[in-house]
C-alpha cells in the first residue's frame, strides 16, 4: 500500500507531501490544475523516460519518492528482492514473520535528462526499478505499462480466481524434477565424447602400466645388474687378479698376514706391550678374510651372459619410456595405475548412468503431461465462469457490447517418445498451454488479445471491470486508475463508483477523476488545484474533509460550491458513500 509519496520541482509542483490511506483515494480538481502531474510522478518510478522541461523552472532536479508498507505475504514480491536486493531482503532478516515491510522507491531527474534511481536509500538501476515497482503499484489509464496486459499476470490471476495455485505448484514441482533429469544427461551427453575418448585412453594406460608390473624397487636392482653384465669379463680379470693376491697366490696378502700375527702373537706373551698392537693386527685379520671371501664370491659368481644382458636392457628401457611418458618414477607409476583404475570404474559407471537417465526422464515427463493435463481440464472448466463475471461486470460499466474470454493455446502436441527439445517447448513454466485473456470492445469487431484492444478512453473502465472480477486473486497491490471516467456519464458514475469502493477492500485504489459520485466515494480525497504566488504558477495539492469537501463535490456537480442544490446533492453523495 502507497502511505506517502513526496514530490520536489516537478514542473509546476514545487513540493508536494501526500499521504494516502486505505481503500479508495480520488484525486480530483479543475482541468490543467495538475492533476495529470501525480501519475506521471508514478510513472517515473515505473521506470518511463522523463519527458522534457519535467523539472521546475529554476531547479536543477526533480525528485519524486514514493513509501509503501508491503504485506508479509507478498512472497513473489520478497523472492524478486532477494534475488535482485539482497541487501534490502537483508534489512527485513530480522523483522517478525507477519510484520510488514517497508519500501521505499525514489527517482531523480536532473535538468540534463539524467536520472538516479533508489530503493530504500540504496542506488539501484532503472532496469532494477522498472522491474520491482510494477510488483507493488500499477497505472491503468491510456499507457502501457500495467502488469494487467502481460499474458504471465493474466495466467496468475485465472489461477488464483479458480484456486488452482496447488495444481500449478504440484505441476511445476513435476516439471523441475523432469527438467533436472534432463539437464544431467544433456551434460554427459554433451561430454560424451570426450568421455569416450578418454575411457579409450584410460584403459589403454592402465593395460600399459599393469602389463608392464612395475615394482618399486625393480629398476635400482637392474641397473647394478646391468652394470655386472656389461663388464663381465673385465671383472672377472680384476677380482680373479685380487683373489689371488689376497688368498691363491704365493705371496698372497692374507698369509703374509697371518704370520706376521702369529709372531707378533708369540713375542706378546713375553712383551706385554704388544698386546694392544696384537689385538689391532688380530682385528686387521679377520676383515681382511671376510673382504677376501667376498670377493672371491663375488668373482666366482660373475658371469658373461650376452642373453641376461640383453633381456636386462630391455626391461630397463620399458620402465625408462614409462617413467617417461608419465614424468614419474617406478613408485609413482604403481600409483598411476591405481588412479587410472578408479577413473575407469567413474567412466564405466557414468555410461551406465546414461542408460538409467533415459528411463527416468521417461518416467518424470509421464508425470509432468499427467499433471499439465489435469491443470488444463481445471482451467477449461473456469474459462466460461470467469467470462461470465467479467461480462457482468463490464455490462455494468457502460460496456454491455464488450466481449471477454480467455483462450487456452497449447503449446504443442507431446510426442509418442521423449524429445527434450519439443518438450521444453511444450512444458511451459506454467503449464502445457499460453494463457491469454481476449477481449472485442465494440460490436462487429473479432475477439482480440487484451493487450491490443485495451486502449484509448475505455482502458480503464475495462481494467475496472477484469479487477474488480479478479480483485481477490491478485490483493495487495496499489491500483492507480487514470481518466476512468472517459466516456462515462452521470448514469454510470455512481456503479462505477461503487465497484471502485468494492476494489478497495482487497487493493488499495487511486482514482484520478472528474465525477462527482466517484469523488463522494473515496475513503480519502486529495485535491489539485492551480495558484499563483509572486508572480509564479503553483500546483497545490491538500487532503479534504468536512465543509470543503463537500464544497469541491459540489463544484464537480454544478461548477459552483455555491449553488445550494449542488451544495444538497454532495452531502447526500458523501453521506451515502
Amino acid at each position: 500500500m502507497l502511505t506517502e509519496l513526496e514530490i520536489r520541482d516537478l514542473a509546476l509542483i514545487e513540493r508536494a507531501e501526500l499521504t494516502f490511506g486505505a481503500g479508495l483515494n480520488t484525486i480530483t480538481g479543475e482541468t490543467g490544475a495538475g492533476k495529470s502531474l501525480l501519475v506521471g510522478a508514478l510513472e517515473l518510478l515505473l521506470g518511463e523516460r522523463p519527458r522534457p522541461n519535467l523539472v521546475r523552472n529554476g531547479a536543477t532536479r526533480a525528485e519524486v519518492q514514493a513509501r509503501f508498507v508491503c504485506d508479509a505475504k507478498s512472497t513473489a514480491l520478497f523472492d524478486w528482492i532477494a534475488r535482485e536486493l539482497p541487501v534490502v531482503a537483508e534489512e527485513w532478516e530480522g523483522l517478525a514473520a507477519d510484520a510488514e515491510r517497508e519500501l521505499i522507491l525514489s527517482r531523480s531527474v536532473g535538468a540534463d535528462g539524467r536520472t538516479k534511481s533508489h530503493v530504500n536509500g540504496r542506488a539501484v538501476t532503472v532496469r532494477q526499478l522498472a522491474e520491482l515497482a510494477p510488483r507493488v503499484f500499477e497505472i491503468h489509464g491510456q499507457n502501457d505499462h500495467q502488469r494487467l496486459l502481460d499474458p504471465a499476470e493474466q495466467g496468475r490471476l485465472l489461477d488464483a480466481f479458480g484456486g488452482l495455485e496447488a495444481e500449478l505448484g504440484r505441476y511445476r514441482e513435476a516439471r523441475a524434477r523432469w527438467l533436472e533429469l534432463v539437464q544431467r544427461l544433456a551434460a554427459l551427453e554433451a561430454g560424451e565424447r570426450e568421455r569416450r575418448d578418454r575411457l579409450d585412453l584410460a584403459r589403454f594406460q592402465a593395460g600399459e602400466i599393469r602389463a608392464a608390473s612395475p615394482d618399486a624397487d625393480e629398476r635400482t636392482a637392474l641397473t647394478a645388474e646391468r652394470e655386472i653384465l656389461r663388464h663381465g669379463a673385465e671383472l672377472k680379470q680384476v677380482f680373479g687378479g685380487l683373489v689371488d693376491e689376497l688368498v691363491d697366490g704365493e705371496h698372497a696378502l692374507l698369509s703374509r698376514l697371518q704370520a706376521v700375527d702369529k709372531t707378533v702373537r708369540a713375542w706378546r706373551e713375553r712383551v706385554t706391550t704388544l698386546a694392544e698392537a696384537e689385538e689391532s693386527l688380530g682385528g686387521a685379520l679377520v676383515h681382511l678374510e671376510d673382504a677376501a671371501r667376498g670377493i672371491q664370491s663375488f668373482a666366482e659368481r660373475v658371469e658373461v651372459d650376452p642373453a641376461r644382458l640383453e633381456a636386462i636392457e630391455e626391461r630397463l628401457a620399458e620402465l625408462e619410456r614409462l617413467e617417461h611418458k608419465y614424468a614419474t618414477d617406478c613408485a609413482g607409476l604403481i600409483r598411476r595405475a591405481e588412479e587410472l583404475e578408479a577413473e575407469l570404474r567413474r567412466l564405466e559407471g557414468d555410461e551406465q548412468s546414461l542408460a538409467s537417465l533415459g528411463e527416468e526422464i521417461e518416467a518424470a515427463r509421464g508425470v509432468v503431461l499427467e499433471r499439465g493435463r489435469a491443470l488444463r481440464r481445471a482451467r477449461t472448466a473456469l474459462r466460461e465462469k470467469l467470462a461470465k463475471s467479467v461480462h457482468a461486470a463490464l455490462t455494468e460499466l457502460g460496456l454491455e457490447r464488450a466481449r471477454f474470454d480467455v483462450r487456452l493455446e497449447p503449446r504443442g502436441e507431446p510426442a509418442p517418445t521423449s524429445s527434450p527439445d519439443a518438450d521444453r517447448t511444450l512444458f511451459g513454466e506454467s503449464g502445457l498451454e499460453r494463457i491469454e485473456f481476449l477481449l472485442s470492445a465494440n460490436p462487429g469487431e473479432p475477439l482480440a488479445r487484451l493487450r491490443d484492444v485495451a486502449s484509448g478512453g475505455e482502458t480503464a473502465r475495462i481494467m475496472l471491470a477484469l479487477r474488480s472480477v479478479l480483485a481477490a486473486a491478485g490483493a495487495g497491490r496499489t491500483l492507480v486508475f487514470d481518466e476512468i471516467d472517459s466516456g462515462v456519464g452521470g448514469r454510470l458514475g455512481p456503479e462505477v463508483a461503487a465497484r471502485l469502493k468494492k476494489l478497495g477492500r482487497h487493493h488499495q485504489v487511486l482514482c484520478v477523476t472528474h465525477l462527482p459520485s466517484i469523488a463522494a466515494a473515496a475513503d480519502t480525497h486529495l485535491c489539485v488545484s492551480k495558484v499563483v504566488e509572486k508572480g509564479r504558477t503553483h500546483t497545490r495539492i491538500e487532503a479534504l474533509s468536512g465543509e470543503a469537501r463537500v464544497e469541491e463535490v459540489a463544484d464537480m456537480i454544478a461548477g459552483g460550491a455555491a449553488h445550494a442544490t449542488a451544495r444538497a446533492e454532495a452531502r447526500r453523495l458523501i453521506g451515502t458513500r
